[in-house]
């Protein structure tokens, strides 16, 4: 059977790339909105953009309010800022948050209705120019046609998917990486690694996509922790990045699974940060679908090198599980407590997570196909 692969129209990488967008928007707008949160503007990452567009007389507009994590409302309120500047391409820069705000002001502002009427359809629509600058190595939001957008009125992290919102030109520049402070690096670090190993064991993985998931493993699992400890180090954020990207492709083309069903929810009830969350679960749920899809959780454990050829690849995964709970303690994931995260609240809305996990169909790529009951003891099990 066929598979299709999407991967941004255009990937312009390395330190500095940011300089030379301007041969890449010949003819694709005149007004960008610039969509970021006031961290880039304070520590000087919009400016690098900016100076780029006033380079090459591109005009633009800074809507710097997606501070935390998107929701419609911030949508609504960019669309309206979009339209009354007349701007006609968007550039979303920063991490996961600003850029899928970005795609979701792009659809939406060509779109009618509510963008909750999106949810579970497929987005085609003929959206404006998107330009993705990733500032963390992490979401892999640049490469991928999915935006995740909260509803404030159901308290619903909304998966939002379609092919018309992949970004059009992704900028892989790591001297943007070099402002995030070590728990946002380790945060969306991890939040890469778990894409990539949901992407290589997915049910709907296939062989271009294994290809990046792996090599993005491997990265991540040599580079994180470098740049866990030195932010400096030019070349692990080099590495980084690219993973980060890698694993975006990857996951854009197989999809997620388990770990982000399950982290959504406590996204939206508990305004836990999206890379934590997967950081919390990780181990957890490895735990639970390495049984009946091994051999793959095997080769991943051969890739990071804790486990050779000599033993079985039952003995291999196990051994992957224990890495994977060494490496999130060596990047000082917190647990929910650690989070000021009330137990009694928390258990009082494992069956609304647990609904809400299996209704956003990540779950369901699991080869281990969970039930509900299966989601709920894995909740507990954070505790």
């Amino acid at each position: 059977m066929s598979k299709i692969f999407f991967v941004p129209n255009k990937i312009l990488s390395g330190e500095g790339a940011i300089n030379d967008i301007g041969k890449y928007l010949k003819n694709k707008g005149s007004k960008a909105l610039v969509v970021t949160d006031k961290f880039m503007v304070k520590f000087g990452n919009a400016k690098k953009v900016t100076n780029a567009l006033d380079a090459c007389n591109i005009g633009y507009t800074i809507y710097d309010g997606v501070n935390g994590e998107p929701t419609d409302i911030m949508v609504e309120k960019g669309v309206e800022l979009y339209k009354k500047d007349n701007c006609d391409f968007l550039i979303g820069l920063g991490g996961g948050s600003p850029m899928d705000t970005a795609k979701a002001i792009g659809f939406m502002s060509v779109s009618k209705g509510n963008i909750s009427d999106y949810m579970h359809k497929s987005i085609d629509a003929h959206v404006p120019y998107l330009v993705a600058v990733p500032t963390t190595a992490g979401t892999g939001s640049e490469a991928t046609q999915f935006t995740i957008i909260s509803d404030t009125k159901n308290n619903v992290k909304m998966l939002l998917a379609g092919p018309s919102i992949l970004p059009q030109l992704a900028i892989i520049d790591p001297s943007f990486t070099l402002t995030a402070p070590p728990k946002v690096t380790a945060a969306t670090g991890i939040d890469a690694l778990c894409h990539a190993i949901e992407a290589y064991t997915s049910r709907k993985a296939q062989p271009l996509s294994d290809i990046f998931a792996l090599s993005a493993i491997k990265r991540i699992h040599e580079n994180l922790p470098i740049c866990f400890n030195d932010g400096n180090n030019t070349k692990a954020r080099m590495q980084m990045s690219l993973a980060a990207t890698e694993a975006g492709i990857a996951f854009n083309n197989s999809s997620v699974t388990i770990v982000h069903g399950m982290s959504r929810p406590i996204g939206a009830l508990f305004h836990v940060a999206h890379g934590i969350s997967n950081a919390i679960l990780l181990v957890a749920c490895m735990e639970f679908a390495v049984k009946e899809n091994t051999k793959r959780f095997a080769e991943i454990a051969r890739i990071m090198k804790v486990a050779d050829k000599s033993i079985s690849d039952d003995a291999a995964a196990e051994n992957l599980v224990k890495e994977l709970s060494r490496f999130c303690q060596s990047l000082e994931v917190p647990t929910l407590t650690q989070l000021n995260i009330n137990k009694e609240e928390f258990m009082g809305q494992l069956e609304k997570m647990a609904e809400d996990a299996i209704d956003s169909g990540s779950p369901a790529n699991t080869m281990r196909q969970p039930t509900k009951d299966d989601i709920v003891a894995i909740y507990k099990k954070l505790f």
